[in-house]
């Protein structure tokens, strides 16, 4: 408990150095034995407290170059780490998927209804209450309190919330999920399909499914934008060289 409260302190003491201007935005940190020094704390406990401040979305850790500042509107989002959309993607995978399995033997008809419901909205049945995007996050969430798990309940909300209240990952998901609107419906009647069965593996099988879709199509999605970015650079210099050549 002590060693947990120090890597706290120390990361707060980091953070005061960056608010304060000692350390801007872009910036280097000291090494960890520069730093351990300047606490007076081990070396652990300034690796800690910079993993900390990463997840926190405060700094970026290069391997192999070290810790660099990142801007303040890097930070948390309303207590939430920021993270790239391959990562919430992946950590999704995994709790969704046991979560699912966890779900399927105790799952209840009144929420397998309820989840019938939310595909309906997501398969284009007009709604008043709620939009497809809304009808998805609630099935999810549906399935996370079916596990009557606390814990997995707060750790999918959550996750749902870095989805939908981060600008950079709404517009990432948008492209991918409006790219073929009936995987999305195709996927998650599978899931169902499964959790009607009562069949763990099945339903653990079918999530995985659904987010492995989804992470080939955002590796496609990124592929193409750094494409687009290369021809854009590529344009660029060729009207830098013509404007050069008429100049010659």
């Amino acid at each position: 408990m002590a060693e947990k409260r120090l890597y706290h302190k120390v990361a707060n003491q980091i953070l005061e150095l960056i608010d304060s201007g000692v350390f801007p935005p872009g910036s280097r940190l000291p090494g960890e034995r520069d730093l351990a020094e300047k606490f007076g704390v081990s070396r652990v406990a300034v690796r800690e407290a910079e993993i900390s401040l990463q997840a926190q979305g405060r700094l970026e850790i290069k391997v192999g170059s070290g810790a660099y500042v990142l801007d303040g509107s890097s930070g948390p989002l309303n207590g939430l780490p920021r993270v790239g959309p391959f990562e919430l993607t992946e950590a999704r995978a995994l709790f969704e998927a046991e979560a699912a399995a966890l779900a399927a033997p105790i799952i209840t008809d009144e929420a397998i209804t309820e989840l019938e419901d939310y595909i309906a909205i997501m398969s284009g049945k007009p709604s008043e209450k709620m939009t497809a995007d809304e009808a998805d996050a609630a099935f999810h969430n549906a399935i996370a309190r079916s596990t009557n798990n606390h814990a997995i309940m707060f750790v999918i909300d959550s996750m749902w919330q870095m989805r939908t209240e981060a600008a950079q990952l709404q517009a990432v998901y948008r492209k991918v999920c409006d790219e073929d609107p009936s995987h999305r419906e195709d996927e998650h009647q599978a899931i169902l399909e499964a959790l009607k069965n009562r069949d763990s593996v099945a339903a653990r099988s079918a999530m995985r499914a659904h987010f492995t879709r989804m992470i080939d199509a955002l590796l496609e999605a990124s592929e193409e934008e750094a494409y687009q970015e290369v021809k854009r650079k590529a344009s660029e210099s060729r009207s830098r060289y013509m404007l050069a050549k008429q100049l010659s």
